[in-house]
């Protein structure tokens, strides 16, 4: 039974190794591709004669707390008032829709082409609000914008130029974080999202591999989407989906890391659950989808494996969880000093996280001057990516079994103080979707993980396996402060209640 477990626990290690050497992949094409689009992007502009028809589409649903900002943010757009629409597709059943209902009046008052869209049933959850909206759609070019994002005046005037190529039909900027200060919550997130956004969609866009479409905060030809088979819901991250199936069209995406557009972290963990879930199953079903064609076309070798490395991040999950669990077994198997020589050659696998904070580090310090500043913040990213491997583990397990679930929107509460209380009580107590998540199982399992790694401790300390404790400490606190942030909420109910 020994060697059964310990062969797991090796392989698992290995599958995470193999991830964490991914970064080392992604960090020499960074540098090997470094000067690439420099000299193109100093020379691109806007013929001011020619401005292209655009669609903007905001995609609405239940969003009170920050669809006025949104609103205002692309009425803003400095760009000619009567070569533009504004799409709002709004599916809300709240009071957003009689919000919504009230600026696009006083908008169209002064002067906006500016649509309120609303279906009668919410077939395709996002997907199919915009697959709806493209139908009704005038523009040329569609730029889409979620609730939670606050765009730079100048988004249209620096994205429509890079389409002068008639091959590039899509152009993604990267987000930044509007409230990265608010917690250790979105302190975590940002560091997570930095590293995707300056180190992985650049280098697969200068290198030539597949990148996607983060599913706002960027622009599509309209053609493009047509030709790539429109919008699907038969994934939970359309996004994925369709910038794969464009890719495998011919057509070429565009990625500007030196511009941004500001954005709404999630704030709580309860909401960081939720859109960590959508987008670990959603990942995972777009590989099963497509990973056969990419295999079977005419693609490079190198471009066939950074897309399945892309396609299944989140299969880490399932094995970070796996060697958590393996955790007592293998200090039992320790403490019997059975496979000594195996444990000895075990301390290889510390490379996976040297090339980890490497990555990570990189990101930060192209981003920021005080790169080592916010490097402290890094702790935060760690433990918030193993505390939600239950939940990510839930997402991909579900994800190859073939499960349907719907589309369940990321909670936003904007940056407005007057509407804290009023948020805790509608996405705590009233939203079905949330209150599953603090009351069912997995909370339980995250507290079991906990008391687990209590007792792993204590079982490192009795039996002088100091060098375990570390790694103890980490699971520790990981599960613990996500199984503390998860009921939290609920406690702030119960007190203005």
């Amino acid at each position: 039974m020994d060697i059964i477990l310990l062969v797991i626990y090796i392989f698992s290690l290995s599958v995470l190794f193999l991830f964490a050497s991914h970064y080392l992949f992604i960090i020499f094409f960074y540098f090997k591709t470094k000067d690439k689009f420099s000299l193109e992007n100093n020379q691109v502009s806007l013929n001011n004669e020619e401005y292209p028809f655009v669609t903007v589409q905001l995609p609405i649903y239940n969003e009170k707390y920050v669809v006025e900002r949104i609103l205002d943010s692309v009425i803003n757009f400095e760009y000619p008032k009567d070569r533009f629409e504004i799409q709002v597709l709004d599916d809300s059943t709240d009071e957003t829709k009689l919000i919504v209902e009230g600026l696009v009046r006083h908008y169209k008052s002064i002067g906006y082409n500016i649509k309120h869209i609303r279906r009668k049933e919410r077939v395709g959850f996002k997907a199919g609000a915009l697959k709806n909206g493209l139908a009704m759609a005038n523009g040329e070019y569609i730029a889409i914008f979620d609730a939670d994002f606050k765009p730079n005046k100048s988004f249209l005037k620096t994205t429509l130029p890079y389409f002068a190529d008639e091959k590039i039909g899509m152009v993604q900027t990267r987000w930044e974080h509007l409230n990265r200060n608010e917690s250790w919550i979105t302190k975590a997130q940002a560091i997570a999202l930095d590293a995707h956004f300056t180190l992985e969609q650049l280098v697969r866009n200068r290198a030539g591999f597949f990148m996607n479409f983060n599913g706002t905060a960027g622009i599509w030809r309209k053609e493009c989407i047509i030709d790539a088979g429109n919008w699907q819901f038969d994934t939970l991250t359309e996004d994925f989906d369709l910038s794969y199936r464009a890719q495998i069209k011919g057509w070429k995406f565009r990625y500007l890391n030196d511009y941004v557009s500001p954005a709404e972290l999630p704030s709580n963990i309860n909401a960081l659950k939720i859109q960590q879930f959508r987008w670990g199953k959603g990942a995972v079903e777009t590989c099963i989808k497509l990973m056969p064609t990419i295999l079977k076309s005419d693609f490079g070798l190198l471009i066939k494996l950074e897309s399945i490395f892309h396609l299944t991040s989140y299969l880490v999950f399932p094995f970070m969880l796996l060697v958590a669990l393996l955790n007592i077994p293998i200090l039992l198997i320790k403490i019997n000093a059975n496979f000594e020589y195996v444990f000895n050659y075990l301390s290889v696998f510390l490379i996976a996280s040297i090339s980890t904070t490497i990555f990570y580090g990189l990101s930060q310090k192209i981003l920021h001057e005080d790169w080592k500043e916010k490097m402290m913040e890094f702790p935060y990213f760690l433990l918030s990516s193993m505390g939600l491997a239950v939940n990510n583990t839930k997402a991909v397990f579900e994800a190859i079994i073939g499960k349907r679930t719907e589309f369940i929107r990321t909670p936003k509460q904007g940056n407005q103080s007057k509407w804290k209380n009023d948020y805790l009580l509608k996405y705590n107590r009233k939203n079905s979707q949330i209150k599953n998540i603090i009351m069912n199982y997995m909370l339980h399992l995250e507290l079991v993980l906990f008391l687990y790694f209590v007792l792993a401790l204590i079982f490192s300390i009795r039996y002088q396996l100091f060098m375990d404790l570390f790694f103890q400490l980490m699971l520790l606190a990981s599960y613990g402060l996500i199984w503390l942030y998860s009921i939290k909420p609920n406690f702030k109910i119960w007190k203005t209640n």
